[in-house]
């Protein structure tokens, strides 16, 4: 059985929904008969998303809808809102999923400011704007924001991207502890935490799915168990990597701070062997 804010005629609201994660969550929504509005950036990508969106509702053409949006805009954001309760009313969910990749630590500025731009305050301005009618309403609803391993163990790369994410998570936590103690508040937060994913942001120019990665339905399949559960980490797994794994690395970039061991020492040279042993080794148990 689904979160009740999944019922039909319901609506949500999915942001980069024209592909992967984001256009996966939209299908499935749709294909539950809820009124769902794919948001992204203007072309055929998302004009082809929402036709084929549509094509899998119940109540077809007229309960999915494409706006074109920019989520690194709050006024885009706020033309969003305004159109989205326009066309179908109040809001069940909204999941604030639009991403980008992209910054080398001593890059442009202007890649920096452009993954902060969509990572970071595209989830902080989509919830602030959406939340306070969500709230109102008083139905049960769900704010789902995508964050990212990366954004929890920090592994090197794309420092702009990790700090954005770690970013998401920090929000997202204190969006749920804002909502739990609103008197009469309906509405529950949920970080989305992919796994490794197939999807345009992560193919680096294969054509075919790396046997590791799970597909972006897949991801959503986990997510709305999750979600049924009730649980605020939704900590996805993949084909190479399970949770029990997931654990451990999350318990070892902690440990970097209570152990004073180097930044991100599962990278570093005098820690690989100390961090291939932990892998072998039972989690500690915590409480």
């Amino acid at each position: 059985m689904n979160h009740p804010a999944f019922a039909s005629n319901h609506v949500a609201v999915v942001t980069g929904a024209a592909s992967g994660i984001g256009l996966a969550a939209a299908q499935r929504f749709a294909g539950l008969g809820m009124n769902v509005v794919l948001a992204d950036l203007p072309g055929k990508r998302l004009d082809t998303a929402a036709r084929e969106t549509a094509a899998l509702s119940p109540h077809g053409l007229d309960s999915v809808a494409a706006i074109a949006a920019d989520v690194a805009s709050i006024e885009s954001l706020q033309a969003l809102e305004r159109d989205v309760v326009a066309l179908f009313g109040r809001v069940h969910v909204l999941m604030n999923n639009a991403g980008i990749p992209g910054s080398s630590m001593f890059g442009a500025q202007d890649a920096w400011e452009k993954v902060f731009a969509v990572n970071l305050w595209g989830v902080i301005n989509g919830s602030r704007i959406f939340a306070p009618g969500m709230i109102a309403h008083g139905q049960t609803g769900l704010i789902i924001n995508t964050g990212s391993k990366q954004g929890i163990t920090t592994p090197p790369g794309d420092p702009a991207y990790n700090v954005t994410k770690a970013g998401v998570k920090a929000f997202t936590e204190a969006l749920q502890h804002e909502l739990r103690n609103t008197p009469d508040c309906r509405i529950t937060a949920h970080l989305l935490i992919p796994g490794f994913v197939y999807t345009a942001l992560t193919a680096q120019g294969r054509t075919e799915k790396p046997q590791g990665a799970w597909t972006p339905q897949e991801t959503v399949d986990f997510m709305m168990q999750s979600l049924e559960n009730d649980d605020f980490y939704i900590l996805c797994p993949d084909n190479d990597v399970e949770r029990a794994t997931d654990e451990k690395r999350i318990l070892w970039a902690a440990g970097d701070i209570i152990e004073n061991r180097p930044p991100l020492s599962r990278w570093h040279p005098d820690y690989a062997d100390a961090f291939k042993a932990f892998l072998t080794k039972d989690r500690p148990k915590i409480g």
